[in-house]
């Protein structure tokens, strides 16, 4: 099959490539995207043009498109969500976002556990996917979302994993992400109580467990501050201050966040972090939430400043943290960031002690090894 994105279709600003070729990484390794797999496609990559010869999305693309002609639909959308990252700027780019929703709805489609959720907001419905959801024998739910650059998609599969844990769950994107029309602005954590209210009633929404990634944990964090139905946050490498704040810390924020910000803001790159600066979080309002915690944290995190997790350390009552000697979104300890996170998500059920002990148990092994 040939693929449209092979036509320079339009004019989209480049993205600096050595920083595409750094925090792409820690998104392809989340996804199992082996290094001998990004290292083929990344040595090929010459240019961040719109889908020509070289460019970032021809190379993505074009290891997504082997891949779907051998009906690994799966892997195949993990490559074409690649080739949009860090978000669709031009048309070859959003070509390739909508490739990787359309190969996740094929193979979604033999998993009748799994279905496509509009959740009904003021700027238009948002699209989810849910799993586990059910009128006769409503469970405690567990609200996904990633980041600033993570498709629910992404995500999804965990879904057909939660049965085992007593689990629904239902996985969405970031204000402006995908198919998420709201912008990312100080109205953004309203969605998570929206969520909540289309689930209800197939869902024990007063029993919610947020494993919100990155910027949704700092949604996540408002939300919960309004909303009681939400009784535990797992996060991974969120904002909460100091990173909307501090001037000396934002004018060393990659070009790539900055702009990928923007975007999700709808506004310029020199104008984004005034836009965003209601949603850090002071010590007042931290002290407020009186729910569970977790967060993996990034010794080395190149986005996050390590004040931001001090100060939820100084903050929150209940906090329970990892810390890994690792850059942004601790690439090098996936394995054990996800066995932890679910593992956190497990203790603030207080459900499936024998599934918490062999998490627990893989977790150490990890750790030694």
């Amino acid at each position: 099959m040939t693929s449209g994105v092979h036509r320079v279709t339009s004019k989209a600003p480049a993205n600096d490539l050595a920083e595409l070729k750094q925090f792409v990484v820690a998104q392809a390794t989340s996804q199992g995207i082996t290094p001998e797999q990004y290292g083929a496609v990344l040595d090929g990559v010459a240019d961040d043009g719109d889908g020509g010869p070289g460019s970032w999305v021809r190379g993505w693309t074009e290891a997504g498109e082997r891949l779907e002609r051998e009906g690994r639909l799966l892997e195949a959308g993990r490559f074409y969500t690649m080739a949009r990252f860090p978000y669709p700027s031009g048309s070859a780019r959003r070509e390739a976002e909508e490739r990787a929703r359309a190969v996740f709805s094929r193979w979604a489609s033999g998993f009748p556990g799994i279905e496509r959720l509009e959740v009904p907001t003021p700027a238009g419905p948002v699209a989810a996917w849910a799993g586990g959801l059910s009128v006769e024998d409503p469970k405690p739910l567990l609200l996904m979302s990633g980041g600033i650059i993570s498709l629910k998609e992404q995500w999804a599969p965990v879904l057909l994993q939660l049965a085992e844990f007593g689990l629904a769950g239902v996985v969405t994107e970031m204000p402006g992400v995908g198919e998420n029309p709201l912008p990312y602005d100080l109205s953004a954590p309203a969605l998570l109580p929206a969520v909540l209210d289309a689930v209800a009633g197939r869902a024990d929404t007063s029993r919610t467990y947020a494993l919100a990634l990155s910027f949704s944990g700092n949604l996540a964090l408002h939300a919960a501050l309004g909303d009681r139905r939400i009784r535990g946050i797992v996060g991974a490498g969120l904002p909460v201050h100091d990173f909307f704040t501090d001037r000396a810390w934002r004018a060393t924020v990659p070009r790539v966040t900055v702009d990928t910000l923007a975007h999700l803001a709808r506004t310029g790159p020199d104008r984004v972090f005034e836009e965003l600066a209601p949603l850090a979080l002071d010590h007042r309002r931290l002290s407020a939430v009186d729910i569970p915690v977790a967060l993996v944290a990034s010794a080395r995190d190149e986005i996050i400043p390590p004040s931001d997790t001090e100060r939820l350390r100084r903050s929150v009552r209940s906090l329970r943290l990892r810390v890994h000697d690792d850059v942004h979104g601790s690439p090098g300890h996936f394995p054990q960031t996800r066995l932890w996170t679910l593992l956190s998500v497990l203790r603030m059920t207080g459900d499936r002690l024998p599934q918490r002990l062999a998490l627990a148990a893989q977790l150490r092994a990890l750790d030694r090894g």
